[in-house]
């Protein structure tokens, strides 16, 4: 449901309680970014342990802290749950929170992974959410930031003419280590799920669904993908060239190229906060949207936040459907290049 006369889940001016599931690094960026989101209230945290959910809490002046994903899931002072496990933990833990009647915000954040293991996890999620009315959205923080509002702007205004291009890629070095989550397949390892998502999500941002998909990847001593270039072709015409490693630290830059006009993503542009707007004939502008407080993970909690109050399911900023597309994107992908994991069905 996405219409604004649905009845609210939280009234208006009533606080949103949140709680967190997993306690690694990416809860406690969100753990501190909720500080600055307002009527965001931090009530609960559950882990597998209760040694990692009373420190976790204490960390974060948490006042409940639950030893399961269960009693998380089941704590009536709960309204909300952002899902922060490793990416094969998603899919039940998701379930397990739309199922006891929570709203969840599943992690994808740089370095914590996809929405899902495959096309039919996200599935269930989505089908979950539906069966028991209550919201769900992807992680994908990087949309929710103010640069890619103001981008987003630029593209509806027409500026850049019809898009015809859109490039980005991303990556770290990393050191094999056949137990490490990059490398292991158990763990969902391999440098798309991990971090190619973010361009694949942005091509999909500004082209919609693609109608071919293709890519070429270098698999390495566990048989994950290490590296790998993309290309879509999208209903338009239009196409994307992307591209993912974990074996180097590339100059990540994106841009998007109309027949008008250019946008260019300075360096890390998944979290950049600044980008120039390069029109034929006209002289370069510039945009910067330094963010003042917090990481920027405290937007993607407004957007919940706000949805709830507007009794949405989910949200059009980043719609179910949209993240299901990306995931057979992503899927595709794999099959094409022979990664396997225990999940796959």
């Amino acid at each position: 449901m996405t219409t604004s006369d649905a009845t609210p889940f939280i009234a208006a001016g009533a606080p949103v309680r949140w709680g967190i599931i997993g306690t690694g690094k990416i809860a406690a960026k969100f753990a501190a970014d909720l500080a600055f989101a307002p009527g965001a209230k931090l009530v609960a945290v559950g882990s597998r342990g209760q040694a990692s959910a009373d420190a976790f809490g204490d960390q974060f002046s948490i006042p409940t802290r639950h030893g399961s994903y269960e009693d998380l899931a089941n704590d009536p002072n709960v309204d909300a749950v952002y899902v922060a496990t490793p990416h094969p933990a998603h899919h039940d833990a998701t379930i397990l929170c739309l199922n006891a009647g929570k709203h969840v915000l599943c992690e994808k954040a740089f370095i914590e992974k996809a929405f899902a293991m495959n096309a039919a996890e996200a599935c269930e999620m989505i089908e979950a959410a539906k069966t028991n009315n209550r919201f769900l959205m992807e992680a994908m923080w990087i949309r929710f930031r103010p640069i890619m509002y103001k981008i987003r702007e630029i593209i509806a205004a027409g500026t850049l003419g019809e898009i015809q291009l859109v490039t980005a890629n991303i990556g770290w070095k990393s050191s094999f280590d056949p137990e490490f989550r990059l490398y292991k397949p158990a763990l969902g390892g391999g440098a798309l799920l991990d971090g190619g998502v973010y361009p694949v999500s942005f091509a999909s941002m500004v082209l919609g669904a693609p109608d071919q998909v293709t890519g070429v990847a270098t698999l390495g001593e566990s048989n994950v993908d290490e590296n790998a270039s993309i290309a879509l072709r999208h209903p338009s015409g239009a196409v994307a060239a992307l591209g993912v490693t974990i074996r180097a630290n590339p100059v990540s830059l994106g841009m998007i190229v109309g027949d008008k006009g250019t946008i260019l993503i300075d360096h890390d542009w998944h979290k950049a906060e600044t980008f120039t707007l390069l029109v034929p004939g006209q002289e370069p502008q510039s945009f910067d949207y330094t963010l003042t407080e917090g990481l920027g993970y405290q937007f993607e909690a407004i957007e919940v936040m706000r949805c709830l109050r507007e009794g949405l399911t989910e949200s059009p900023v980043m719609p179910l459907g949209e993240s299901l597309t990306i995931m057979q994107t992503m899927e595709s992908l794999l099959r094409q290049w022979g990664v396997k994991y225990p999940s796959d069905r």
